[in-house]
């Protein structure tokens, strides 16, 4: 097969196997779990990359006189390790990142009107933790009028949302445990330091990548 002939096959195979991206939207069933305890100030928190909603509550455990948690699951769950055993859950990835931050909106939206209409709160706060920050901070963004205050925990600010634009009205919160096994040294200052521009009150505690009872309980105070 001569040099020409070969072109011309292998542009006619890549027009055959040509595709085209197709959206569509279908009914979809979400999962979040929620401490029994009656309570006028609800505390919704974001888990972050890997956790599910049931584990995470557990983080909360003590705080019952600050509040009723309500922990909503990130729709993508998959194995942790291999094909089989503990199940995690994600807020998005980078693959088609766009259309999952609508789904998240969309999907925390609809919790939200169950939640005020089956409890009524005269409070709400809303916590991300880690991966689950940013979909806080978006969803916050959409609609700072449904929230009281707004911890992020841990979590870079996502580059999506102008900071300049972001509701400043409400209490702000930022916190980061001094140990934090993915920020550190200058990383962590300037972390810090980008919150603090923002309008974010910053906190540190002498801890890991995790929620400190401790450092929440003053903040819900």
């Amino acid at each position: 097969m001569n040099e020409a002939n070969t072109f011309f096959n292998a542009h006619k195979i890549n027009d055959y196997f040509r595709t085209m991206e197709k959206h569509y939207t279908a009914q979809k069933t979400y999962r979040y779990e929620i401490q029994e305890q009656a309570h006028e100030h609800l505390l919704i928190a974001l888990h972050g990359y890997g956790q599910l909603a049931k584990f995470f509550l557990r983080k909360f455990q003590g705080l019952q006189s600050k509040g009723r948690v309500v922990a909503p699951e990130g729709p993508h769950r998959f194995y942790l390790q291999g094909y089989s055993g503990r199940v995690g859950a994600s807020w998005m990835t980078k693959e088609a990142r766009e259309l999952d931050i609508q789904d998240n909106l969309v999907g925390l939206n609809a919790l939200l009107s169950e939640l005020q209409k089956s409890y009524s709160p005269k409070k709400i706060t809303l916590l991300g933790f880690s991966q689950g920050a940013a979909t806080a901070a978006r969803w916050y963004q959409q609609n700072p009028s449904a929230f009281d205050q707004l911890i992020l925990w841990a979590a870079v600010f996502p580059p999506d949302i102008d900071a300049g634009s972001f509701p400043t009205k409400k209490p702000l919160h930022f916190v980061l445990g001094t140990q934090d096994e993915y920020y550190q040294g200058e990383a962590a200052q300037q972390l810090l330091r980008h919150y603090q521009s923002m309008g974010f009150k910053v906190h540190t505690y002498a801890g890991k990548h995790d929620i400190d009872g401790e450092v929440l309980k003053r903040l819900l105070d």
